[in-house]
């Protein structure tokens, strides 16, 4: 009887080792989110630029023979691109936004007013915009952290929707003339 029960808890034993070991899941790796470039940890910014108070881009210049200044000035280019581009959908963004709070009339006036302010502002020269930060990846090439403050681009943005209006007087003044048309008729229906 005891080599019986002996037996019984021999092959629990095994059993529970047997089942214990199985299918257990190996544990997933955590996600890595830091910044890398090249596959080697990098500054936070070159992969999110982001600078309190300013506009941000980055530029970024492969290793050159030309040297170190020819691949600053061709990051900085880049960086400016790539402000130019940012700040302007951000505009057009913020002017359309604007306009549709001003009235809901005659759209073809908002339209050529978003339009003649996204190119005014599209042509301004990225005035105060500089390098902030810089960093030499592993294969040799130069990430430039370039901003311009919000204040310079904000500035440029109220002239030029006010210049914009202004040269566009007649349709500005059709398009307040409509909405005031359209209010006046809200408070006073005939209907």
């Amino acid at each position: 009887m005891i080599k019986i029960l002996s037996s019984i808890a021999l092959a629990g034993l095994v059993a529970a080792t047997m089942s214990g070991c199985g299918a257990a899941p190996a544990p997933e790796a955590e996600p890595d989110f830091r910044c890398k470039q090249e596959n080697v940890l990098a500054p936070k910014w070159t992969c999110i630029p982001m600078v309190e108070g300013a506009y941000a881009g980055v530029g970024v210049a492969p290793k050159s023979a030309a040297g170190m200044g020819f691949m600053q000035r061709e990051a900085l280019a880049n960086g400016r691109s790539n402000l130019a581009q940012q700040i302007k959908s951000q505009v057009k963004d913020k002017v359309e936004t604007f306009t549709r709070a001003t009235g809901a009339g005659d759209q073809e006036t908002v339209d050529k007013v978003t339009t003649a302010v996204s190119k005014q502002v599209a042509k301004v020269d990225l005035q105060g915009s500089k390098m902030t930060d810089s960093w030499t990846s592993p294969s040799g090439s130069l990430y430039l952290l370039v901003t311009v403050p919000e204040s310079t681009v904000n500035g440029e943005v109220k002239n030029a929707v006010k210049s914009s209006f202004k040269n566009d007087q007649a349709l500005w003044q059709q398009f307040q003339s409509k909405n005031a048309l359209e209010g006046l008729e809200k408070e006073f229906p005939t209907d």
